[in-house]
């Protein structure tokens, strides 16, 4: 038996918590991720190109004294008259995205619980002050209106009006696109919106065009993805399921030149992840079959007897992501994105037969 999975309104019960897991790759805790500091070199490098973009369009922006800019959103349009000053970043991705954008947020949501600062190892030593960190499903109200924001960015998040209407009694927030559903703003949508809001859309648009580059670049080195089927699973204690076209991580392997299995889409129903029961794991086999394990080791994937039997597991044409390359998979910011980039696509190379 195959079901969609549609994640529903925000209650405190554990199986809503599973689904935004299962979803996001994402948590609420802040306890601190052991392996943040691995390939630091590497990851420095991709903290820098993206605020060197960023930066490289200051100049554009010192010439304009006067600050105006008008965000759509899901609740109306938002209008912002000063140069945020004190930024609070609460979505999924905002927090890196500023800074990818040279702006610091005086507090974050830490979604993956990298500990320190709140993120990826790609944007290790992007912060010159550490945020305070905040919640991420169930804030802090109180907390975060200590912190004395004058803009809050929650671009990718629920978009539940009650969290909206009481992030906007603290200061001026930015919620999720006017047409965006749950925690489906895509990268896109989430750089235009948030360089709009702090006035560093010159600097957006040349992040963006960065990450353009690099796809273009990886996808010519790599030819033989072209046209190949892809099938990007997930395992967790609720057992196995696959993502579909709309969530950034087979948004990033379409980019490449992959394209995702049929059958999978076809169970879509509007959602961007299916729930895969034992009886129908050969939906997981493809040309290439890429495994993100979520809050299990990796060896419970690989001792399954069920998982082993999967055609392309058993060919050789599959892999399970270490927890760095499935964290930057997931996240889907620019840094991230250019970090995933770099590493990827050498890692599946050998799967495409």
């Amino acid at each position: 038996m195959i079901a969609s999975l549609k994640l529903p309104k925000w209650v405190g019960s554990v199986s809503v918590v599973t689904a935004v897991v299962i979803g996001l790759m994402g948590c609420s805790s802040n306890n601190n991720n052991g392996g943040n500091n691995k390939e630091a070199a590497g990851n420095t490098n991709a903290a820098t190109n993206a605020t060197d973009t960023a930066n490289a369009g200051n100049t554009a922006n010192t010439a304009t004294t006067s600050f105006n800019a008008t965000i759509d959103t899901k609740f109306g349009q938002v209008k912002i008259t000063e140069e945020p000053k004190r930024v609070v970043a609460l979505g999924w991705g905002d927090a890196e995205t500023a800074l990818a954008l040279g702006v610091q947020p005086v507090g974050a949501s830490d979604w993956l619980a990298f500990g320190g600062e709140g993120v990826g190892p790609w944007l290790q030593g992007a912060y010159t002050t550490a945020p305070t960190i905040l919640g991420t499903m169930e804030l802090d109200y109180e907390k975060i209106a200590s912190l004395h924001p004058d803009l809050i960015l929650d671009t990718k998040s629920s978009g539940d009006e009650e969290r909206y209407k009481k992030l906007s009694e603290i200061a001026t927030t930015v919620g999720v696109p006017a047409d965006g559903a749950s925690y489906m703003t895509t990268t896109n949508e989430q750089v235009d919106m948030i360089a709009k809001a702090l006035g560093k859309e010159t600097e957006g648009a040349a992040l963006l065009k960065k990450v353009d580059d690099a796809f273009a670049k990886a996808a010519a080195d790599h030819p033989e993805f072209a046209g190949k089927n892809i099938v990007v699973g997930a395992y967790s204690s609720d057992g196995f399921g696959a993502y579909v076209k709309g969530d950034a991580r087979v948004d990033f392997m379409e980019r490449l030149g992959f394209k995702n299995k049929e059958a999978v889409e076809k169970l879509a129903n509007g959602n961007f992840f299916i729930k895969v029961s034992d009886e129908q794991l050969d939906l997981l086999d493809s040309d290439v079959t890429v495994v993100l394990p979520i809050w299990v080791d990796s060896k419970e994937i690989t001792d399954n007897k069920l998982y082993q039997k999967i055609p392309s597991v058993v060919d050789g044409r599959s892999i399970i992501l270490d927890k760095d390359t499935s964290n930057a998979f997931s996240t889907g910011t620019i840094p991230s994105l250019l970090w995933t980039i770099e590493h990827l696509p050498a890692q599946i190379q050998a799967l495409v037969k």
